[in-house]
């Protein structure tokens, strides 16, 4: 739990918060540490749902070309 959650990959994101969730599911952790792993999992979920977003507005302004086929994307609109 030491990469700075701002750069780290989706996977690796996800995959830290299952970790983390999986902790405090089973509510063997000091109250301290809970939260501090709870604070933790906000943030790799706000990192989750900052690549899945990206990568949704990537995919919406993908540009077709003749017969449907991708061409480019197209400038996201902001």
């Amino acid at each position: 739990m030491t990469d700075a959650v701002d750069q780290m990959s989706f996977e690796d994101a996800m995959k830290e918060l299952e970790t983390v969730v999986g902790q405090l599911e089973r509510g063997d952790v000091a109250l301290d540490q809970s939260i501090a792993l709870y604070e933790r999992g906000a943030a790799l979920k706000a990192r989750c749902e900052a690549k899945l977003k990206e990568a949704e507005e990537k995919v919406a302004k993908i540009t077709l070309g003749e017969g449907g086929q991708p061409n480019g994307t197209a400038p996201l609109d902001a």
